[in-house]
């Protein structure tokens, strides 16, 4: 008699056909290792949306869900296999900026880089606008952008003004961001960068 498989974060059914990950006892433990790539993405897409102790340190997934259609790991799968997924991260926002659903027409894949860039680093800025920090030494608001390419922070400048200090981080976003356009083979993510931090 085939054993009912549990719900995958209460709501996600595995109907794979095959093992999805491989297990081998290693000093009277059991180690993972292997695990379908597939099924990994799929995971961790529902533990990001229906977890609440995930959500309880990661906050800004509170209110995302997944179609009922990607409920069903196949139906996940048979997605995934289409998009260039090795080696980068499902998105859910680039295409569509605060997006807060997982859907065949929302998602694609970006490059980890990419991804980084693109995130919205709310909890470490508190009350300031995006890109900007309160200097104690100089009690003025400082402006900065990482820039992607370096893997450096570069220093824009300190403004009485948060608002000013704004713009000057979204006038270098733009520009790195259509860099980063020139780069890309998918028209969709090179419109999405070109026009998300237009004034």
């Amino acid at each position: 008699m085939n054993k009912k498989r549990r719900l995958v974060h209460g709501v996600g059914i595995n109907d794979a056909g095959y093992f999805v990950e491989k297990k081998v006892m290693s000093g009277g433990k059991s180690k993972r290792v292997w695990a379908c790539p597939f099924y990994r993405k799929w995971a961790h897409m529902l533990q990001r949306c229906y977890s609440k102790k995930y959500q309880e340190k990661s906050t800004s997934y509170a209110g995302c869900y997944v179609v009922p259609e990607w409920h069903t790991f196949s139906a996940f799968r048979a997605w995934m296999i289409t998009q260039p997924w090795e080696g980068n991260e499902l998105d859910k926002d680039i295409l569509k900026p605060g997006n807060k659903v997982y859907s065949p027409d929302t998602c694609i894949f970006v490059s980890s880089k990419l991804n980084t860039f693109m995130v919205d680093r709310k909890a470490g800025r508190g009350d300031l606008p995006l890109g900007v920090t309160w200097h104690k030494g100089d009690r003025k608001n400082q402006a900065q952008c990482c820039n992607p390419f370096t893997g450096k922070y570069e220093f824009l400048g300190h403004f009485t003004d948060p608002a000013e200090a704004h713009e000057s981080w979204r006038k270098r976003k733009h520009e790195l961001a259509c860099m980063h356009a020139e780069m890309q083979t998918d028209p969709r993510i090179a419109e999405a960068l070109r026009t998300r931090y237009l004034a």
